[in-house]
């Protein structure tokens, strides 16, 4: 049995099944629960390209696939490197490509990655375990000033100020090395109703988007990837947060559009070819079903195009 639950599985598993699929590409292949429906459902696949930066989830994703060993190449990596690792391959275009943004189950899971304040563990954060910045720098070495700002717009956190302050005023007394020592330090300083977040919850969020540069590489890539799609080629996104799934939602709508601005002046548009059509004009979410057997789905959105 492999671990992590894959998030919208039957919903992607319709995005894709309308097309004939020859290469196909998981930009997050996390322990591979997507990859192995799209190979189960797409026999005619000749490639399969799965990335991911995390050690752990490609030892996993290499075990659960090993059926199609002969089709399926696993890239250490980041998305971000999407135009490299094609180039790489000599792979000029692609029939299908899924984003699984944001962390996954498996990784919250895993104590010693850091990413949840309900296991202690260190302050680390970092997807790809070869990155420098971890949540300890931030939390530790940069300014109040700083703080507040990346808690205020990764975390869309009310209380940003506060809790920058208290981390600040913590942190002189002795570092702040553990999830739980933050935890309960957030916990301590913001108030909060008995139904709401629990008052670490978009803190982590905060610190986790800002040392993966998550936002970043999302508004970089989806274009990136939207140019590798050969005609009739679908683009699938699921995303876990607002930010997220703003920056998807607008990439999709420009490459939609026939206009390069739509905030006119006098009227006047810049027109362009769109180079996609909407298959979801609005989002895909989690059945009641599926949230009830997995709470981590209430929050996903899968939206999908396809490349004229």
């Amino acid at each position: 049995m492999f671990p992590h639950v894959s998030v919208l599985l039957e919903e992607v598993r319709q995005a894709f099944a309308v097309k004939r699929l020859y290469t196909f590409v998981d930009a997050t292949l996390g322990a591979g629960g997507h990859a192995e429906a799209i190979l189960q459902d797409h026999p005619e696949i000749v490639r399969f390209v799965g990335i991911d930066q995390d050690p752990d989830a490609r030892a996993i994703a290499a075990k659960r696939l090993q059926p199609w060993k002969d089709k399926v190449i696993i890239v250490p990596g980041n998305f971000s490197e999407l135009s490299q690792h094609l180039n790489n391959l000599k792979i000029n275009t692609i029939d299908g490509i899924l984003f699984d943004l944001g962390v996954s189950s498996m990784q919250l899971d895993q104590a010693e990655k850091g990413f949840s304040f309900s296991k202690e563990g260190p302050l680390d954060m970092r997807m790809n375990p070869e990155g420098e910045l971890t949540a300890a720098t931030i939390v530790n070495t940069w300014s109040e000033k700083e703080l507040a700002r990346i808690i205020r717009d990764y975390g869309e956190e009310k209380q940003w100020r506060k809790a920058a302050y208290a981390i600040v005023q913590e942190r002189a007394k002795e570092p702040i090395v553990t999830t739980s020592q933050l935890a309960a330090l957030l916990n301590r300083s913001l108030f909060r109703k008995k139904k709401e977040l629990n008052p670490a919850t978009l803190v982590f969020q905060a610190l986790r988007i800002c040392v993966n540069s998550e936002l970043e590489v999302v508004e970089k890539t989806i274009p990136l990837a939207i140019q590798k799609l050969s005609k009739g080629g679908r683009l699938a996104v699921i995303s876990f947060h607002s930010l997220e799934d703003r920056i998807v939602k607008r990439a999709m709508q420009f490459a939609a559009s026939d206009k390069w601005d739509n905030s006119g002046i006098g009227g006047v548009f810049l027109d362009k070819a769109p180079e996609v059509c909407l298959v979801t004009r609005k989002p895909l979410i989690a059945t009641e079903e599926e949230t009830n057997r997995n709470p981590r789905s209430r929050s996903a959105k899968l939206r999908i195009i396809e490349k004229l």
